[in-house]
């Protein structure tokens, strides 16, 4: 049965570890307990925000409605066929749990995707990726929950429409659906991505190119690189890489020749970290709060600080970097 806690600490269920609390608060495994939350009297007409593994997100008040917590933990292969498997994993599955399940099975396609924080129904919501590899190459269908309809709907992957760091769910769903479960489509016989950055000498090093070897690379560089949320709280990537017109890109170009760049759908995609870094402002400290001294995507919270401060500090940044660069960054966090 569905229970509601009123009044949940929301402290250590956030990764950055600041102080909020949610007026309701309840867990969900399937589709009935959402059922028996949404049809109580102290939910009716309140807003609600599914929290996930709060790695992705940044409290900066309390928040007056409905805080959801997935728990259902199941994953199983549900469909082989050839060098293709299925695997289903419910909207609660840690998300590198679901990504060390896949490996030691053999199965390829999200290998690159090891150690991002998460959980699984985050995964189609944000489109996560790294390394040249994003949730959408491999989602088959996602299992959404509608609650003002009460209904279960199954999206195929053309219907999410995902894009960078994007997808339906932060659009025209966005505050109306609920995922359940997410099937991914994975392959026996991989193609791997090794082409960012230096993955293919990690990878080189432990042995050449599998499954496992991937994903130990991508651990063992993340890991140098990014702050453990245990320690220092953060949420991984602040800000998204911003994509400009391909005009503006050869203006900065012309201005920053070392300035890194890809190809992308509508335009240019820079390094937010480059722009950030160049602005002045990785390694610093504003108070409580600041920029990683190995990443300048990743803001931190040094201990005590409270989500305002941390948007203040991200705010101050945009400003900077539009001023230098004239570029707008946009920030990847969910700001509540």
């Amino acid at each position: 049965m569905a229970e509601i806690v009123r009044d949940k600490a929301l402290e250590a269920l956030n990764t950055f570890g600041v102080p909020a609390f949610a007026r309701y608060y309840a867990v969900f495994a399937d589709r009935r307990q959402l059922d028996e939350l949404f049809s109580m009297p102290e939910t009716e007409g309140l807003p609600w925000y599914v929290l996930g593994g709060g790695s992705n997100v940044l409290f900066t008040g309390d928040y007056e409605g409905l805080m959801l917590q997935p728990v259902g933990k199941r994953m199983e292969a549900v469909e082989e066929s050839g060098e293709t498997v299925s695997v289903r994993a419910e909207a609660g599955v840690v998300w590198d749990d679901f990504v060390r399940f896949c490996v030691e099975r053999g199965y390829g396609g999200v290998e690159n995707l090891s150690g991002i924080p998460g959980s699984v129904g985050a995964a189609p919501v944000q489109n996560v990726g790294a390394y040249g590899a994003e949730a959408k190459d491999v989602i088959r269908e996602v299992e959404i929950y509608l609650p003002q309809e009460r209904t279960v709907r199954m999206l195929r992957r053309e219907e999410c429409a995902f894009g960078y760091r994007d997808s339906v769910f932060k659009r025209e769903l966005k505050g109306r659906a609920i995922v359940l479960s997410v099937t991914f489509e994975l392959s026996r016989m991989p193609v791997f991505r090794l082409g960012y950055g230096d993955l293919v000498q990690e990878v080189e090093r432990l042995g050449g190119a599998s499954p496992e070897n991937v994903r130990r690379a991508v651990i063992s560089i993340r890991n140098a690189k990014l702050p453990d949320p245990a320690v220092l709280g953060n949420s991984g990537s602040f800000f998204k890489n911003p994509v400009v017109a391909p005009e503006a890109a050869e203006r900065l170009k012309a201005r920053y020749p070392e300035m890194p760049s890809y190809p992308a759908p509508g335009g240019v995609k820079l390094a937010a970290g480059w722009l950030i870094d160049r602005a002045g402002w990785k390694g610093r400290r504003e108070g409580r709060v600041g920029v990683h001294d190995r990443q300048a995507l990743v803001l931190v919270n040094h201990g005590g600080a409270a989500g305002s401060e941390v948007l203040e500090l991200a705010r101050r940044i945009v400003a900077d970097v539009a001023e230098k660069f004239g570029v707008e960054l946009e920030l990847e966090v969910n700001v509540l």
